[in-house]
């Protein structure tokens, strides 16, 4: 029997013990009346009162021997010790504390607050009550969780031992609240829209699958944060609104990459991609400094200000520069052996000129710091996207480019419901020939189209952008990723 087990077992007969003593192990209800920040933070108003107070917590660690224990007690705002001796609690409650209680444990204590000879703020208790009984030990702080792969399964400790990641769950709150805010002071309406749907919409990614039993029908987890569905809204006659939620790709793991993940996007209607623009670089601005405090950070190796002036990136230009292939001169083998010179993956099955290009800008990305954003990208991978009435040939759309990255998508939306339509065959096209990434025609939202709907633009920004400013990869950024079942002994 290992070590673990055998602590498991022992505790086991405790829980046993409580239950035969009259107590249960697991009760409904507490007293707690003051968080621990609380008793602290009002700590001579309760010591000059004498006032009795209810603190409640996780058992973190014991020190003692004989008739007397100083223990630390944490609750979701900190931690405050306690002194629990055997004059105060009675030798009964005090025998019960020492062989039924283990560090781990949630407890009660009652008491009143003072000073000790070393000035360090404790509740003096006259009664401690189990509030949950742990069987497994916590690990030990130095010598516990090692593995990446087992902190992240076991985040839920990972978070108790490591208050940088405490602080990274509670600025991903702050990270989207700000986001939230931002828009709704601007007049944006959060609405909600399908997560399942019979065709998957929005974006170029694989899908993935699954039945709706009543229905009798195949659906897809959605690949947008319900684009097509906010330009419903478009033509419903709204002409703010936004969405924030979870969205699904079944594609391909890396450091910017998850599966499962929150997306957020805005649609503006009567606005157009430059209108969009200038509001993008505001609200990242709002949220770095929400979020973080700060306008400069070190991402990737890169020094990124949001304070400083944001370039514009011309996307063929860039090409250019970095691999000196000019992409409307350039045919598909030329632009394929350039990829492989350059040592790129890249998968032939649907592989056609549109992804080709797109395999080379995604290489080029990886050269700039930004702040900025990247501008006349091709109409090819712009589907969903206006063309530029100057250049018909590229979209009026923007990336924003951090780090080396794309942080976020936005463009004038198409609206016209019969190019739409055409596009739509083109991208089918491509999806019959292999593309699995290339978008569904989608009927319902070409009908809706030829309804009417104004010029809008359209941004989208996922939890990449999160990571990013927290330099650290997707997934860490994650309160908890997606794991591989454990096989078990």
């Amino acid at each position: 029997m290992s070590r673990q087990e055998e602590i498991r077992q022992n505790r086991i007969k405790k829980i046993e013990r409580i239950r035969q003593m009259g107590f249960s192990p697991y009760p409904e209800k507490t007293k707690r009346t003051h968080t621990n920040k609380d008793a602290l933070g009002s700590f001579d108003l309760f010591e000059k009162s004498k006032e009795q107070v209810f603190l409640v917590g996780r058992m973190r660690s014991r020190r003692g021997h004989g008739k007397a224990y100083f223990v630390d007690i944490e609750d979701g705002t900190g931690s405050i010790q306690v002194f629990i001796r055997q004059d105060s609690v009675g030798k009964k409650t005090f025998d019960f504390f020492v062989n039924e209680f283990d560090i781990g444990d949630f407890i009660q204590v009652r008491g009143v607050l003072f000073l000790t000879k070393r000035n360090e703020k404790t509740l003096d208790a006259d009664d401690v009550k189990i509030l949950s009984k742990s069987i497994l030990p916590l690990p030990e702080k130095w010598h516990g969780l090692k593995s990446e792969e087992e902190k992240l399964r076991k985040r839920y400790l990972d978070i108790l031992f490591n208050p940088d990641i405490k602080e990274m769950v509670e600025k991903r709150s702050i990270f989207w609240n700000s986001i939230r805010n931002f828009l709704i002071e601007r007049g944006f309406l959060e609405v909600e829209t399908p997560v399942l749907e019979t065709v998957a919409g929005g974006a170029d990614a694989k899908p993935f699958e699954s039945y709706h039993s009543a229905l009798g029908i195949d659906v897809f987890l959605r690949i947008s944060m319900g684009e097509l569905w906010q330009k419903k809204l478009m033509v419903a006659g709204f002409e703010k609104t936004f969405e924030i939620g979870r969205q699904f790709r079944n594609e391909g793991m890396s450091p910017e990459h998850l599966q499962d993940y929150t997306q957020m996007e805005f649609y503006w209607a009567y606005a157009d991609y430059k209108m969009g623009m200038k509001l993008v670089e505001e609200m990242y601005k709002y949220i770095a400094k929400e979020t973080f405090g700060t306008l400069k950070f070190k991402i990737r190796g890169f020094d990124v200000d949001l304070s400083k002036k944001w370039e514009r990136y011309d996307y063929k230009t860039t090409i250019k520069k970095y691999t000196d292939i000019d992409i409307e001169e350039a045919n598909i083998d030329t632009i394929e052996e350039k990829i492989k010179e350059l040592k790129l993956e890249y998968d032939k099955k649907g592989f056609n000129k549109a992804r080709a290009v797109d395999i080379l800008w995604k290489y080029c990305r990886k050269k700039i710091a930004g702040p900025g954003f990247l501008i006349n990208v091709p109409i090819e991978v712009s589907p969903l996207a206006k063309r530029n009435e100057k250049n018909p040939h590229v979209a009026g759309r923007f990336q924003v480019i951090l780090a080396g990255s794309e942080n976020g998508n936005g463009y004038s939306e198409l609206n016209d419901p019969i190019d739409q339509a055409e596009r739509f065959k083109e991208q089918q096209k491509l999806r019959d020939a292999g593309d699995e990434e290339a978008q569904m025609y989608d009927h319902d939202f070409v009908e809706a189209l030829e309804y009417g709907m104004p010029p809008t633009c359209g941004f989208g920004l996922s939890e990449r952008l999160f990571s990013f400013l927290m330099d650290k990869t997707s997934r860490e950024c994650q309160i908890f990723p997606l794991m591989r079942p454990k096989e078990n002994d």
